[in-house]
């Protein structure tokens, strides 16, 4: 499905990737574990063309995309949630979850159904649909970047980091909505990152260790 060959990247003169390479199969759902800083965002912020690669290659069904514009990325199936939720303040929470699907122009009766199958997946976002973006908790916003992402992921969903800053209680719901994921999007690849891997233990089905800017099995 997803396959990501010999990718480097440098920022300020570091060289973050190097020759990093991995493949995601549809219906796998995958961990991206390693220390803070040894390239787990870089790794997702390349993929989506959010960064400049100094080499390699990213292909999705064969086709290479890693010259496309990340918002053509996304139009191809690539859902991604960043770390920091990026969330616009004055906008209603449905405002922000539509925002991909506006962004790419789709048409109105085709938004309509991805976001009533977003809210049939996250019911928590319907009742939160008209407050502002600002006025959500740290773990209602993770779920709001979730919902974001599932507007256009139909092939691959990248969640960066989205257990950073929960509390217990709320780490734990956001694992049993994942693992519920599997249910409601089985055909989707799904890469996670995190530094630990412990709340995922039932949803990966398999785990990816970075280190110094390259990618194993763990």
């Amino acid at each position: 499905m997803l396959v990501v060959e010999n990718l480097s990247v440098e920022i300020a003169g570091v060289k973050v990737l190097r020759s990093l390479g991995f493949e995601l199969k549809a219906g796998v759902r995958s961990v991206l574990i390693g220390r803070n800083g040894a390239g787990k965002t870089t790794t997702l912020r390349a993929i989506m063309g959010l960064l400049p690669r100094e080499g390699g290659k990213v292909t999705l069904d064969g086709r290479e995309i890693q010259d496309l514009p990340s918002h053509e990325r996304a139009r191809l199936g690539i859902g991604y949630a960043p770390e920091d939720r990026r969330l616009i303040a004055g906008f209603s929470i449905e405002d922000n979850i539509l925002l991909p699907a506006l962004a790419l122009d789709l048409p109105a009766a085709e938004r309509k159904r991805r976001l009533e199958e977003v809210y049939a997946f996250l019911p928590q976002l319907a009742q939160l649909k008209d407050r502002p973006g600002g006025g959500v908790s740290g773990g209602q916003g993770k779920m709001v970047a979730l919902g974001r992402a599932l507007m256009v992921a139909d092939r691959v969903l990248f969640l960066d980091e989205p257990f950073q800053g929960l509390a217990p209680a709320l780490a734990l719901d956001y694992a049993r909505t994942l693992a519920r994921l599997r249910d409601h999007r089985p055909e989707i690849a799904v890469l996670v990152t995190e530094s630990s891997p412990k709340l995922l233990d039932d949803v990966a089905d398999e785990t990816l260790l970075i280190e110094r800017g390259a990618v194993s099995r763990a």
